[in-house]
């Protein structure tokens, strides 16, 4: 384990893209949990990781050993109906520079995150990482899930041709503080918890919901995501893809009730089934994780939903 071996990997310099988001600072935080010392972490406004010489410069400025790439355009079903040509471009070129930059300076590991909308529509739950090609992808968010499975496809060939240890990690849907709650942008989760909490401070009697609530849905703490991410940084080097999730799917439906409940909202929910429902069934099998480096989800589901929720409203008092 990494913290009976800090030699090995404590002392590595390492990269964290997308290290100042959502997920990024957990992992960062991790990081510095197993005594990591030399963390580099790159904002956008300094190297634009669109663009080959932003990415070279980055590398020559961060000289990594281990690279995690976690930076990515993402948003929930609107904004993937909205901006489809973005979502696979940028998240595209992204992860094929820093996987070639990363190669070319003689980066010692590449640690690419992918994403569970890789995955065909109607694949087997739960879903088996064998099972990643046997179908397209569900078609409101497919431009952003293949762009990101193409970083399976080119770790896998790096490592064919070129000896690259490039390793490929598969979460589900994240969720927890520091989430993004902009409407235009957020998951199923924090969109529901802030349209049941402005429900509540506005008085009014009804949130709206898309769908039927008839899909359903796996959830990961982010907590525990970062927890995996490290563990196979430190230990995992194979060619095949791993999912990392909490192997438990639960009803939009049932999601929703849940969530009422522990906001206090008191007021009806309307269903809107003229929206989509996106991907009928997601859920992990998560045996790989635990078999190849000993990870398993901790977070107990109504804990990481209350943690969520008390962390948006002290959030929301803090901004006013």
């Amino acid at each position: 384990m990494i913290d009976n071996d800090p030699g090995s990997f404590a002392h590595k310099r390492i990269l964290v893209t997308g290290g100042a988001g959502f997920l990024g600072r957990f992992v960062v935080e991790e990081l510095k949990r197993l005594q990591c010392r030399n963390i580099f972490v790159p904002r956008s406004r300094d190297y634009d990781l669109r663009k080959p010489d932003a990415v070279r410069r980055m590398y020559d400025d961060a000289r990594p050993e281990i690279a995690i790439h976690l930076a990515a355009i993402v948003g929930g079903i609107g904004a993937n109906r909205a901006s489809p040509g973005r979502f696979f471009y940028e998240n595209l070129v992204m992860g094929v520079e820093l996987t070639e930059q990363a190669r070319l300076c003689g980066v010692e590991k590449f640690v690419g995150i992918g994403t569970v909308c890789a995955y065909p529509k109607f694949a087997p739950v739960p879903f088996r990482e064998d099972d990643l090609w046997n179908g397209y992808p569900e078609e409101t968010n497919a431009p952003y899930g293949l762009a990101k499975k193409m970083l399976l496809v080119q770790a896998q060939a790096y490592r064919q041709q070129y000896g690259f240890n490039a390793i490929y990690l598969l979460p589900v849907n994240l969720y927890g503080p520091g989430d993004s709650f902009d409407p235009e942008k957020s998951h199923v989760i924090p969109a529901l918890i802030k349209k049941c909490i402005d429900a509540i401070e506005q008085g009014a009697p009804r949130i709206e919901v898309w769908g039927t609530g008839e899909a359903s849905r796996e959830f990961l703490y982010v907590e525990d995501c970062a927890k995996a991410i490290v563990l196979a940084a430190a230990q995992y080097n194979k060619p095949e893809a791993v999912n990392l999730g909490a192997g438990r799917e639960i009803k939009v439906r049932d999601l929703v009730n849940l969530i009422v409940e522990l906001t206090g909202f008191k007021g009806e929910i309307s269903w809107d089934p003229t929206k989509p429902d996106g991907q009928p069934r997601r859920c992990l099998d998560v045996s790989r994780a635990e078999r190849e480096f000993g990870f398993r989800a901790t977070t107990d589901f109504r804990t990481g939903l209350r943690r969520t929720i008390d962390w948006y409203r002290a959030t929301r008092a803090s901004l006013r």
